[in-house]
């Protein structure tokens, strides 16, 4: 495919790429692949994804605190939060609800979450969500709370298909990943063509989320283990899928997914490049205040 390719939401800071990198982004580059959104999950990670961002620029950050981790969060995690959100431009994510994971605390889920948003809506920042098997209440906590006026992504969306006018009319974009490709994600791919044509996304969430055997065209395994893993370099694989559920040319899909990807990461992009130019602090101050209040990154 020679399409843009934008990949919505991927882990590639994880250790289990480790060493691995440099011929990974070289394979994204060789696919054509313009932006990815990498997602810190706790503060371990983050500054992983910090050097990312200031190294390669087709990623786009993002920091947040993962529900599987807020039970081991540190007393200053908020402080450690903002120090790298102010470092670079950067979205908020992966944060969200998990009711799947064994032992999983509600109150510190919620609390972990709703300090996220608020500080997403204050900032203006697009917001990376997680959620498993907390749907009913995710809306909730989205329908009370402040949200970003520039919108926020359910990343591999698997909430049910009556969800997704609700959610869309809060600001829910919806991306999909390579693993509902499986034979046993019917019911996921089926809610995906309710899916509003401006609100549609598509994603790898390498390292993990493979697609099936058949649809890997970039192998990966886990250094010393052996085990596969999800290649980002993938995702033309995982927009093929998505052209096919749809019966969509790929062209005009690669397009839409890019006009989608723009309307809310671009703003990022944009102040990324503002700063990449800028040597002065109180122009890029100024741009990210701008930003947060909706205006021109300019």
């Amino acid at each position: 495919m020679s399409s843009r390719l934008y990949d919505a939401h991927n882990h590639l800071q994880d250790a289990r790429l480790a060493g691995q990198r440099e011929p990974i982004l070289a394979a994204a580059r060789r696919e054509n692949i313009c932006r990815m959104v990498v997602n810190g999950t706790c503060e371990e990670d983050w500054p992983a994804v910090l050097e990312l961002a200031r190294g390669c620029p087709e990623v786009i950050p993002s920091f947040g605190y993962h529900p599987w981790h807020v039970k081991v969060r540190s007393p200053d995690w908020q402080a450690a939060l903002l120090r790298h959100l102010d470092a670079v431009p950067s979205a908020i994510g992966e944060v969200g609800l998990d009711r799947w994971i064994k032992d999983y605390d509600p109150r510190q889920q919620e609390e972990v979450l709703q300090w996220q948003l608020r500080l997403a809506a204050e900032r203006n920042l697009p917001v990376s969500i997680h959620c498993l098997q907390a749907w009913g209440r995710l809306l909730e906590v989205l329908r009370d709370g402040p949200r970003p006026r520039c919108g926020f992504l359910l990343h591999s969306y698997g909430g049910p298909r009556e969800m997704i006018a609700p959610l869309a009319a809060l600001g829910a974009y919806f991306s999909f990943p390579g693993y509902f490709a499986h034979d046993r994600k019917a019911r996921q791919r089926e809610a995906f063509k309710h899916v509003p044509p401006d609100r549609l996304l598509i994603e790898t969430d390498a390292p993990d989320q493979p697609l099936p055997d058949e649809r890997v065209r970039y192998p990966l395994s886990e250094a010393g283990s052996g085990k596969a893993l999800n290649h980002p370099a993938n995702l033309g694989a995982v927009y093929d899928v998505v052209a096919e559920l749809l019966d969509e040319p790929p062209e005009s899909l690669a397009r839409r997914v890019e006009e989608n990807f723009a309307r809310l990461f671009g703003g990022l992009a944009a102040l990324s490049s503002l700063k990449a130019i800028s040597a002065r602090p109180v122009r890029w101050a100024r741009a990210r205040r701008n930003w947060a209040k909706g205006e021109s990154a300019g």
